[in-house]
């Protein structure tokens, strides 16, 4: 099986992918995904570097990931900006806060999401 490259959109910037064949609409529903992840933490208004929100996005769907995987329901973690998002739980921005905290610890000063 060989593979194909699309040009996608991501958030306003153009990427080339490789894709298997076959594989077109699994990849452009992952694109579309993440685009609208990180739309939506753009548009929450917090933070405007492109790789914090991009980390902040994956952050989100890996978590709604965790949720729909244990039989909950879904929910948004980008919280700064209530009428941009679904509400979320007091212990789904608990854990969000201790994962972003953890993150801060990582990337030290330079890197801080929040």
């Amino acid at each position: 099986m060989s593979n194909k490259q699309l040009e996608v959109q991501i958030m306003g910037q153009s990427y080339l992918l490789g894709c298997p064949e076959g594989g077109e609409s699994k990849l452009l529903a992952a694109v579309e995904k993440v685009d609208l992840a990180m739309c939506k933490v753009r548009d929450a208004g917090k933070i405007k570097a492109r790789d914090r929100i991009a980390v902040l996005a994956a952050l989100n769907l890996a978590f709604e990931q965790d949720e729909s995987s244990a039989d909950a329901k879904p929910s948004v973690a980008v919280a700064s900006d209530t009428s941009n998002s679904e509400a979320i739980s007091a212990s789904d921005n608990q854990r969000l806060e201790l994962l972003l905290k953890k993150l801060d610890q990582a990337l030290h000063q330079d890197g801080q999401l929040i």
